[in-house]
C-alpha cells in the first residue's frame, strides 16, 4: 500500500485592484449627471409598486416592472441611517480616507431603499441607527458616486 504525504495549505497575499470604465445605462447617466451638474440626487418611481428607488434602475427591484427616464424624481437630499459598519484598516479600494471610516446604508427623505457611502465628520463611536445624515459634496464633480464625499450629520 502507497503511503500519502500530507501538504499543508500554501496561502498567497494578494491585493487586487482593477480600474475600469463602463456605461452605466440610461438611468445611471441621468443619475450621475444630476448629481455632477446641480448636486441633485434621483430615485425612481416605479408606477406598479409606488416604491422609489435609489439609485434608479431600469427594472424595479420589487416588482421587476420596466422604469422609464419618465419615472425620475428627486430625493433627498437629507436622510437616515438604516445600517453601518466601522472599518478599522485601510485598503487601497477605499475612498481616500483614513481609517478608522464608517460605511453607512443611507435611506434618503423620499426613497424606499438605501444606498451604501461613508459617514464623515463624526466620531465613528457616535453613529447610531436612525441618525440624520445629509451629503457633502466634492467642489469639482465628475459624474461618479464619490461627488458626494461623505454623509455628515445633520
Amino acid at each position: 500500500m502507497e503511503s500519502k504525504s500530507v501538504q499543508a495549505p500554501f496561502e498567497v497575499d494578494q491585493h487586487i485592484t482593477a480600474h475600469s470604465n463602463y456605461f452605466v445605462g440610461k438611468m445611471g447617466s441621468k443619475f450621475y449627471i444630476a448629481l455632477r451638474d446641480s448636486k441633485e440626487i434621483l430615485g425612481v418611481r416605479c408606477k406598479t409598486c409606488s416604491k422609489v428607488l435609489w439609485p434608479p434602475r431600469e427594472t424595479c427591484g420589487r416588482c421587476f416592472s420596466l422604469l422609464t427616464e419618465d419615472d425620475l424624481v428627486k430625493i433627498g437630499p437629507g436622510g437616515s441611517v438604516v445600517s453601518f459598519t466601522r472599518v478599522h484598516y485601510n485598503e487601497p479600494i477605499h475612498p481616500d480616507v483614513d481609517a478608522p471610516l464608517v460605511y453607512a446604508v443611507i435611506q434618503l427623505d423620499g426613497a424606499d431603499s438605501g444606498m451604501t457611502h461613508l459617514i464623515g465628520r463624526v466620531d465613528p463611536d457616535q453613529i447610531e441607527i436612525g441618525m440624520r445624515v445629509t451629503p457633502v459634496f466634492i467642489e469639482n464633480r465628475k459624474g461618479n458616486i464619490l461627488d458626494i464625499v461623505y454623509f455628515k450629520p445633520e
